[in-house]
């Protein structure tokens, strides 16, 4: 299942759907929850199904984010402006994209955040430990790139339901937190036979339905362990409320959603989950079918590059020299190499990468000087990760909208007029 609205049950109006995720609150059995089933996860995080640049308000939850670096699509999906990005590597927490499947918890679980407390299970001893404790059993720090599942689906022609994300459901981010292989080994290491693990959010669900209809739960293969870690600051920050604090697991070159926000359980299972949003959401459906078990699950990312100066949204460009800038990543890959091209794709020009290369997971920033006369171009990139792998003119057709790393869909229209 994704952010699609075309399930949800007719007797769910919109209005109850926006209700209950402006406030935040899950006192909303009355307004029709209790009879949702597979469509839950639909009804809670519908969004519409176009939205306007035009300033919102950002959510209280958010008030402390720059709300003119951000598109305000609905109280629990925000997205950064492409002209924010800036130059910098690093996606600063007040700029930094939304994504919630559920509304956030209550503030007061950021309160005392060592208290907070995470079950292990699925290992040869199991335990439920305080976030006080988590800190004394290792460190790491790692930067990646996080990007929701959906990021580019509002470039599908077909238009898939769901929010019509663009370029800005991503960002590159500091992440400090104890490595999982360093909990699993105090733990005594992974049960035998386990090929999954499994996190569990901290949302508080609404009384009356099934935990399984619209709880954030998801399974990854085993091996993601090695490289995940239980993280705890952001940035050189304590994890916001709004991304997951006070505790996220954060599993490199993995989509947004298996990055587990208030993580509160995680298990090592024989099984994927039985939650709809691994069984039914967030699959490689063929168009026009629902997801089930047997299509792929939204895992590992893809290579992946984009445009960010100059922006249509900026207006017209003036003849002479300009500097094309962008992002680009390999997903579970560092990025070799970008191209850009100011002809629609026809011809390539190596670009350079520029600022610190701070590992496999995080994206590099690359830059192209160029000379341009006055006319309309169509400038695109497009990026080759470490072991060859290039990316695709063409989309990965599927009724999600998922995993859009297509450069000719990401390619622009720019207007350049005489100086």
């Amino acid at each position: 299942m994704s952010e699609s609205t075309k399930s949800l049950p007719t007797q769910i109006s919109n209005l109850a759907r926006r209700r209950w995720l402006a406030s935040g609150s899950v006192g909303v059995a009355a307004a029709g929850l209790a009879g949702l089933q597979q469509n839950a996860i639909a009804q809670a995080v519908a969004t519409t199904a176009t939205a306007s640049p035009a300033a919102k308000p950002l959510p209280s939850y958010v008030s402390w984010k720059d709300s003119s670096a951000l598109i305000v699509h609905s109280s629990g999906t925000i997205e950064t402006r492409r002209s924010a990005f800036g130059t910098s590597v690093i996606t600063p927490a007040e700029q930094l994209y939304v994504r919630n499947n559920l509304p956030a918890p209550d503030a007061s679980i950021i309160a005392n955040r060592d208290a907070w407390e995470l079950q292990i299970e699925g290992v040869k001893r199991p335990a439920t430990l305080k976030l006080q404790q988590l800190k004394r059993m290792g460190l790491e720090t790692v930067t990646a790139v996080l990007q929701c599942s959906g990021n580019g689906r509002g470039l599908f022609p077909s238009k898939p339901s769901g929010t019509p994300w663009q370029i800005g459901a991503a960002g590159c981010v500091v992440w400090s937190g104890v490595p999982v292989r360093a909990l699993i080994a105090a733990l005594g290491g992974v049960a035998d036979g386990m090929v999954y693990m499994t996190g569990t959010g901290g949302e508080k669900l609404p009384e009356g339905i099934d935990p399984k209809s619209i709880m954030v739960e998801r399974s990854v293969p085993l091996k993601a362990l090695d490289e995940a870690i239980l993280a705890w600051e952001m940035n050189g920050a304590p994890l916001p409320l709004a991304h997951g604090g006070p505790l996220r697991l954060i599993i490199p070159g993995y989509a947004g959603v298996n990055n587990i926000k208030y993580i509160k359980r995680l298990a090592f299972t024989t099984e994927q989950t039985e939650a709809n949003i691994q069984k039914h959401g967030y699959r490689i459906s063929p168009p026009g079918q629902k997801g089930d078990a047997t299509h792929p699950s939204v895992w590992e990312m893809n290579v992946k590059s984009w445009i960010n100066s100059p922006a249509p949204e900026t207006g017209d460009i003036p003849a002479g020299d300009t500097l094309i800038q962008g992002v680009a990543f390999g997903g579970m890959h560092a990025v070799k190499t970008v191209e850009v091209s100011v002809d629609g794709g026809k011809t390539w020009k190596a670009a350079r990468f520029i600022g610190p290369d701070m590992g496999k997971y995080a994206w590099r920033q690359f830059v192209l000087a160029v000379r341009l006369d006055a006319g309309n171009y169509t400038i695109a990139c497009r990026a080759t990760d470490s072991q060859g792998q290039v990316q695709p003119e063409a989309r990965a057709e599927n009724a999600g909208g998922y995993n859009n790393n297509s450069w000719k869909d990401h390619a622009m229209q720019i207007n350049v007029v005489a100086a």
